[in-house]
């Protein structure tokens, strides 16, 4: 029996509207404004982004620009969704409304293990750069500081992570705008000390597609990992001032903030700087250019930023993990003692997410190459088959939107049903990248186990709610 949109019941199964949402309205338009422009921006961008250049050199562009374009497709219909049905859940509710509850759990716990999983490597690679900083000081020291920091910032009010990330999100969008304003100067010679470089390095060095096509197709396998974490916004949306208008706000800047912050700041590094410097992976490709240009200590100030980007990703994670699975839980597809909320906050499942992002950190010291390398591939795939199950849900919902609610439609996805399913054969796409390459083929196989798991307990679940 399928359920309708116009006054979603607050049941195991069904969604509940955000008035009976135990949770606060905290968040203010400047904090889920800065965090969808911040969002964009994460550590893989600054750091991850060298393995693509130096696998598809000048292409890396065109990579970054198709990826970009399938999760602009993604968010759109993400934010149709949300704008029509504010929820915590995001896109787990979405799923569970459109395909049935095996789909809202799967998809949501699968998400809520990513999310805790990048907590414990996020505070892994903070600590590596402030024992860098502080030598002599171990780096369980540093792990331990940062998860205390962000899991007390977590617990209190939900205004605290907002501005957390209100600032976090500034520093991070000071220091692209400031890269691409060098970086212009320079590409056109008018830096002090720099000459303009032309095509030399997007065409002489190789070539535009050095690799090839395979090349230019495991760049676009590398860009799409820069992409995870975008559906936060939509998570916090749920706890904002005015969810629906806030959702349709991020929502419609997502796609020049894609194209200004990821093809943007890969055509500046590529031009000025050769795909196959060895300073592009070993430094990362923006301190690279930062030295190319003579910027004082370049690499310590990439460092700068790039602790800004894990620090805020962790906060991030730890918030979007812990809303995650309060909603999860309120519907009765958890365990029922996290969802106890005090002071509008989920705090039970707060710690729980910290406490699993605090495993994870200590499994990389006790069995780095076993259990931690299986558990990194356990998440590998994670977020193309959440984008999946939110184009499948896109495709169920808007039918059902456009019949029983058209006035929820506040944001439209594009040209539906069409892009809807070209999303979907993208992601499709994307899955069947990953069997080129021995490492991906490793992620895909545990990502998929674990999906078929969850899949199977929710449809057992399912079947026992029935009856």
């Amino acid at each position: 029996m399928s359920r309708t949109l116009t006054s979603p019941p607050p049941t195991p199964t069904g969604s509940p509207s955000p008035q009976h949402s135990p949770l606060s309205n905290g968040l203010k338009q400047r904090h889920l404004s800065m965090i969808a422009l911040g969002g964009v921006i994460g550590a893989g961008l600054f750091v991850g982004s060298g393995a693509g250049i130096a696998t598809a050199g000048p292409s890396i562009v065109v990579a970054y620009a198709v990826s970009g374009l399938l999760v602009m497709f993604v968010m759109r219909m993400l934010g149709e969704m949300s704008a029509a049905n504010p929820s915590s859940g995001s896109f787990s509710v979405h799923a569970d409304r459109a395909i049935g509850p095996w789909a809202g759990f799967t998809a949501g716990w699968m998400f809520w293990t990513l999310l805790v999983v990048g907590v414990g490597i996020e505070a892994i690679g903070a600590a590596h750069i402030l024992q860098g900083w502080f030598p002599g000081t171990p780096s369980w020291m540093w792990v331990l500081l940062l998860m205390a920091l962000f899991c007390g910032t977590n617990l209190g009010a939900v205004a605290n992570f907002g501005e957390f990330e209100f600032w976090f999100a500034a520093l991070k969008i000071g220091a692209i705008a400031l890269f691409l304003i060098l970086g212009g100067l320079a590409i056109f010679g008018l830096l002090p000390g720099t000459h303009a470089p032309g095509t030399a390095h997007l065409l002489h060095d190789g070539g535009f597609l050095p690799a090839g096509t395979g090349g230019l197709l495991v760049g676009l396998l590398a860009s799409l990992a820069a992409y995870g974490g975008l559906e936060t916004v939509t998570i916090a949306a749920a706890e904002s001032e005015d969810p629906v208008r806030g959702v349709a706000k991020a929502v419609r800047t997502t796609m020049w903030r894609i194209g200004v912050v990821y093809v943007g700041s890969m055509l500046v590094i590529v031009t000025l700087v050769p795909w196959n410097d060895p300073a592009v992976t070993g430094s990362g490709p923006y301190a690279a250019v930062l030295d190319r240009l003579g910027v004082p200590a370049g690499g310590q100030v990439m460092n700068v930023v790039v602790l800004i980007a894990l620090l805020s990703a962790m906060n991030a994670n730890i918030y979007g993990s812990s809303r995650m699975a309060h909603s999860l839980v309120s519907r009765g597809q958890g365990p029922r003692f996290l969802a106890k909320v005090s002071g509008q906050v989920p705090r039970r499942a707060v710690l729980a997410s910290c406490a699993f992002g605090f495993f994870a950190v200590l499994l990389s010291y006790w069995w780095p190459t076993t259990v931690f390398a299986w558990l990194l591939n356990m998440v590998g795939g994670v977020v193309l088959i959440v984008w999946g199950f939110i184009a499948a849900s896109h495709l169920l919902l808007r039918r059902r939107l456009e019949r029983e609610a058209p006035g929820r439609l506040v944001v439209r996805m594009w040209g539906f049903p069409y892009l809807t399913w070209v999303t979907l054969a993208g992601v499709a796409g994307a899955l069947a990248l990953m069997t080129l390459q021995a490492d991906t083929r490793v992620q895909l196989a545990s990502t998929g186990g674990l999906a078929l798991a969850l899949a199977l307990i929710g449809r057992l679940r399912q079947g026992a709610a029935r009856r």
